[in-house]
């Protein structure tokens, strides 16, 4: 069941009453888990929180409802937000507003990362020298092969590298942190990792199917084990044994591996759905913050 519909069907709001500001504000969330929330109850699932988070952005009603419990179930801190808005409301007539934001900059903030760029550039020289080493090594194996499975997931990594994003608390912070987040970065990386080995694939006479189900099964694996261990660690794991047990003996023997030939296709196959099950089984891992690392 959604969370719209446990909420259930306000009484006499809409957004055409005024109280309201989006479709959102034609549901409103139950008095019940809007006293768990002014409460502190950290027995609420991970995706209602976030999803009463986001209706919260939207909707004046349920925002007053939780004003109105707020000074009683949690009056500490109430009584902090009363003394910092004391301090801060003599200075907001005297300080100059924040420039607005661009709406494509509020867009791609939510598609990608700063922290992003450099591995997009290390991304393009990585595929570029692999069709390099594709043309000129002499071996029968494939490079592009090779490197197929890890670029996306190296990407993944660094759209939540914790150490190299000085927002990464305050986007990690937000109410829509959790796995739609999760999704729209990883879309972002497979679009500039899937373009760039399509390019790839067509200069060596890769099929299209032997990098592509590899590429997106590893990528499903990361964010399936990143719900555990976080997605840098998990990144991180999967490269390191796929250096181990598949690159460093291939290109020894001067073979291709058989993970790599079309028969272990319908594996990788089954490998994608698989991980994109337990991502979804276990979506509400994602609006944790240490999921994240």
């Amino acid at each position: 069941m959604s969370n719209r519909k446990r909420w259930g069907r306000g009484t006499g709001t809409s957004p055409a009453s005024g109280t309201g500001t989006g479709p959102a504000s034609a549901h409103h969330a139950s008095e019940r888990l809007i006293s768990r929330y002014a409460h502190g109850d950290s027995a609420i699932p991970g995706n209602e929180v976030w999803a009463l988070e986001a209706h919260l952005e939207s909707c004046a009603a349920c925002r007053a409802r939780l004003a109105d419990l707020a000074p009683a179930a949690a009056p500490a801190v109430t009584a902090l937000v009363d003394g910092v808005w004391s301090e801060l409301a003599p200075l907001l007539p005297v300080t100059a507003p924040m420039p607005a934001r661009r709406r494509w900059a509020l867009t791609l903030s939510a598609w990608a990362s700063p922290v992003m760029v450099p591995w997009v550039c290390m991304t393009v020289f990585v595929t570029l020298f692999a069709v390099f080493l594709d043309w000129t090594s002499g071996q029968r194996i494939s490079f592009v092969l090779l490197m197929a499975p890890v670029l996306p997931v190296l990407g993944v990594a660094a759209a939540w590298a914790r150490g190299l994003d000085p927002a990464y608390e305050l986007t990690m912070a937000t109410p829509r942190a959790g796995l739609p987040l999760v999704l729209r970065r990883t879309t972002s990386v497979l679009v500039v990792v899937i373009s760039l080995l399509g390019v790839a694939g067509w200069i060596t006479g890769t099929t299209v199917a032997q990098w592509l189900l590899p590429c997106l099964a590893f990528t499903t694996g990361t964010l399936a084990f990143g719900g555990l261990v976080g997605v840098t660690r998990a990144a991180a794991g999967l490269v390191g044994v796929w250096a181990a047990v598949i690159v460093a003996p291939t290109v020894a023997a001067s073979g291709t591996p058989v993970l790599l030939r079309t028969e272990a296709l319908p594996v990788w196959g089954a490998v994608l759905v698989l991980g994109a099950a337990v991502v979804f089984a276990r979506r509400g891992a994602y609006a944790v913050v240490g999921a994240r690392r």
